[in-house]
């Protein structure tokens, strides 16, 4: 943590206590509407606008409702949260409290990564702090609502992640994705409404209640508005945590930490996709490739078959093992990989694998199952040369 590179980061800027008071000058349903305009689509890669989820949450039938953090940074290659969550704990607290005045909820919950245990005593004394200053339990500091945060703490599950899973783990079961519908929104923690958005959002939502909806949806593009954090690691002179708009293009990110002659980008971690040289004009947006944080550049010398064995071997060990495509599938595409460093892996089954990828795509049952295919498939697709002359000859 302490040798890692942080850029200027526009939460910097944002005076604590000032989105909060700007939210509640305004009704509930107007904090949502500030929210909505800003354009605001989750930070965690899936892209749900943050007012649509909100709004759900708040319309919601229930004598109870609850805010959740997922905190649960555990895709490879992400480090942004542990940074964010170290030097603004307190504004993103008060983006937690400005979603519980929003949708209506007494409870919040930061559901934190296993092995940031670490963090945990510097957020309780945050958490404290604000409790002294009124701005957190019993009605208090120009709130007409009571709301307090607990922490939770994870157990190092991948599959926690995925908001489902977390809520089940957070109710003291394994960590397993749920059946949807229902959805969290109407039946999340305890079977109450929760609204579940990840670290960056809620330091989003603060900022946006504290600048204004019109300022964060003039950056970026129009289906990817405001600024996003990234986690960039691998084969670049200045690896760190960066901001940059929605819509950067690859190429220029890649300028701006310096990776020279760049020979791919996996752009989303283990679950995102690989970005060969050929596609380096795309842009980082919802629209294009959307991405949670991670980005990890590998340089002319990286094997491509190794790396996609490195994410294969991730998924294998962290799958639930609930879903059929999920636990067996990643464990063949394995067998495939290994086939091929001995050259015993035809073009054929090859092809047959592929096919197999793109059904895990189709029939596991939560996005993390779906997408564990995916630096598979991108590598073969782009790199295909450099994998078939793994194949034996015919």
């Amino acid at each position: 943590m302490k040798n890692t590179y942080v850029a200027k980061l526009t939460f910097d800027s944002v005076k604590v206590g000032s989105g909060l008071d700007a939210a509640l000058k305004k009704k509930r349903h107007e904090v949502i509407d500030e929210i909505s305009a800003s354009g605001l689509k989750g930070r965690g890669g899936a892209g749900f606008p943050t007012g649509v989820k909100w709004n759900l949450t708040a319309s919601a039938a229930a004598d109870e409702k609850f805010v959740v953090c997922n905190a649960d940074e555990g895709e490879p290659g992400t480090f942004k949260d542990r940074v964010l969550m170290t030097k603004y704990a307190d504004l993103l607290f008060e983006g937690m409290t400005i979603a519980a005045y929003a949708i209506g909820a007494s409870r919040g919950y930061l559901y934190l990564r296993g092995e940031y245990e670490y963090l945990r005593k510097g957020l309780e004394e945050v958490l404290e702090k604000r409790r002294k200053a009124k701005l957190l339990g019993p009605k208090g500091k120009g709130r007409d609502f009571s709301f307090d945060i607990e922490i939770r703490m994870g157990s190092g599950a991948y599959i926690c992640g995925e908001e489902t899973a977390l809520i089940e783990s957070m109710e003291g079961f394994r960590g397993e994705p749920r059946n949807r519908p229902p959805f969290p929104v109407d039946t999340g923690f305890y079977k109450r409404p929760t609204a579940v958005n990840n670290v960056e959002t809620f330091l989003w939502a603060a900022s946006i209640m504290s600048k204004g909806a019109k300022w964060f949806k003039a950056i970026g593009t129009e289906r990817s508005a405001g600024l996003k954090i990234f986690s960039v690691s691998g084969d670049c002179d200045r690896p760190g945590v960066y901001e940059f708009p929605m819509g950067i293009s690859v190429m220029q990110l890649l300028d701006k930490v310096g990776a020279r002659n760049a020979k791919a980008v996996q752009i989303g971690g283990a679950s995102g996709i690989c970005v060969p040289t050929s596609e380096f004009n795309r842009k980082i947006a919802f629209e294009d490739i959307s991405t949670g944080g991670s980005i990890i550049v590998f340089g002319p010398g990286r094997d491509m078959l190794h790396i996609a064995k490195n994410f294969l071997e991730f998924f294998v060990e962290e799958s639930c093992g609930q879903c059929t495509p999920c636990r067996v599938g990643n464990a063949k595409l394995i067998e495939g990989v290994e086939m091929l460093e001995k050259g015993e892996c035809s073009t054929d089954y090859l092809n047959e694998l592929c096919k197999l990828g793109e059904t895990m795509q189709l029939a596991s049952k939560c996005g993390l199952g779906q997408s564990s295919p995916n630096a598979f498939l991108s590598i073969i697709k782009h790199f295909n040369k450099e994998i078939m002359g793994r194949c034996p000859a015919i």
